[in-house]
């Protein structure tokens, strides 16, 4: 039977061209040349089609990277088969699979989304329809359709990888494409529809004067607690879960969850260990923002506002996305001569190191060759769309063109294969409990502990010392 590319990303071998670092260097410079110009023909408000509106450009960014999962996580790149993934030029590659995914985006948004459901079921889908709305202008009635639209991406892309990461494809897995595909999708499709109408439709349900008591929970339930009627809360927790997905998945290796040897239970505790992770680091960076910003004050606007930071949540956990990507792609996950445990804690520390200097970085410089405007909390400000546009590069030239040209993709052999998965076995095997291990949780616990306070004291005195935007 046909596998398609089923395992093809496992059993590849990308040999590098050069020694590092120059791969990585090479391969950064690409794709930021890459990102740059599709940006300014796409994004850019002052470039061609000038889709950052913002929500128009944030909405296809997120859908594409949706397509970009299908595409490889859950379809395995059917109806391609294995032999002409591995033997064609990785650039027609690229070109190919990236034009299927842009057709696939564009029919999902304006023949499901817009003409399907913004037609038959929910107008709020459909520019035309929201055009039809008393006192609506133009501008809103397409900056609300794309919101939902987006909305629900948002979730998709934690859901749809969650599935095949942390479930493990159940019950699936075993099944040959395109079945098991369709069966994930329909499953991550049925979750994200529940999951959006039980935390993004209230929120579109108070866009509109008067609010749509009717048709949708007005006010939010999730009112008082978040301090705001903005959906941007559900927006904050739901990034932080697609954000820790591919941390798992990346730079941590599917640990800690991969040392349980029970199946079944170690798929639910990965799935919902994910999300209790998730809304750790939803809660600190709210808190965070708390230090140094001060308290929030409901009524205010920008950066006091409670939905305003909120939103800020998931912009800040998108930046941690970046380091952690790039060092799986093009830096080989290193470092690897360590434990496992060992290997995960310096990746996390260099992925945050990395995430605060690119957070400076990005708020003192983006508006000089964005096109976006100075300051954290305008709203032409949306540091997750050129973020993540970036990321979805990354995914086409690692996934689709296997990092051409700073390396070459060779197939490997059988043994290579079986040495790969005895070698991991092996690191999960020799993290066993012992006095030893019992003495690095409990050290590991006290400097977590320890550091938690020190970030809370530090934070304040960090931002009255240093001034990002200036």
């Amino acid at each position: 039977m046909e596998r398609f590319g089923t395992g093809y990303l496992e059993e590849r071998k990308l040999v590098q061209r050069w020694p590092q670092p120059i791969p990585a260097i090479v391969s950064l410079a690409l794709t930021l040349a890459v990102f740059y110009a599709s940006w300014w023909i796409f994004q850019d408000p002052r470039g061609w089609l000038r889709m950052y509106t913002p929500y128009v450009g944030y909405m296809y960014t997120r859908w594409w990277l949706i397509m970009l999962i299908w595409m490889v996580y859950i379809f395995n790149y059917w109806p391609f088969k294995r032999s002409w993934l591995e033997s064609t030029h990785p650039v027609i590659k690229g070109i190919i699979l990236t034009a299927i995914s842009a057709i696939i985006l564009f029919v999902l948004i304006k023949g499901f989304f817009e003409a399907l459901l913004g037609n038959y079921g929910i107008a709020y889908f459909n520019p035309d329809r929201l055009m039809k709305l008393h006192g609506m202008t133009e501008f809103f009635a397409l900056e609300y359709a794309s919101l939902a639209c987006l909305m629900f991406a948002a979730i998709a892309s934690w859901l749809s990888p969650a599935w095949v990461v942390a479930l493990e494809e159940v019950p699936w897995q075993k099944m040959g494409q395109p079945g098991k595909g369709v069966s994930i999708l329909v499953a991550t499709f049925f979750l994200s529809t529940l999951v959006f109408f039980m935390t993004m439709h209230s929120h579109m349900g108070i866009l509109y004067y008067p609010w749509q008591y009717f048709t949708s929970i007005a006010p939010p339930y999730w009112e008082k607690f978040a301090n705001t009627v903005s959906g941007n809360f559900h927006v904050s927790w739901i990034m932080c879960c697609t954000v820790t997905v591919w941390l798992v998945e990346t730079i941590w290796e599917r640990f800690p969850f991969k040392l349980i040897r029970t199946a079944w239970l170690r798929r639910l505790t990965a799935f919902f260990g994910i999300i209790a992770i998730a809304f750790a680091m939803h809660f600190f960076l709210y808190f965070a923002q708390e230090l140094t910003f001060g308290p929030a004050i409901r009524g205010t606007r920008r950066d006091f506002a409670p939905d305003w930071r909120w939103l800020h949540v998931g912009e800040m956990a998108v930046f941690l996305l970046l380091p952690a990507l790039f060092l799986t792609f093009y830096c080989n996950n290193w470092p690897k001569k360590y434990s496992l445990p060992v290997n995960v804690l310096v990746r996390t520390v260099i992925a945050v190191i990395a995430a605060t200097a690119l957070y400076v970085f990005y708020y003192r410089t983006s508006h000089l060759f964005l096109g976006t405007q100075k300051g954290f909390s305008h709203p032409q400000q949306f540091p997750m769309i050129p973020t993540i546009w970036l990321i979805n590069i990354w995914l086409a030239h690692h996934w689709f063109m296997d990092n051409w040209p700073a390396w070459k993709m060779v197939p490997k052999t059988a043994d290579e294969i079986a040495g790969d998965h005895a070698a991991g076995q092996a690191k999960v095997a020799e993290i066993r409990w012992n006095s030893a291990l019992g003495w690095g949780l409990g050290v590991g616990g006290a400097c977590g502990v320890a550091l938690y306070f020190i970030v809370l004291s530090t934070l304040p005195w960090v931002y009255r010392s240093f001034t990002i935007i200036k």
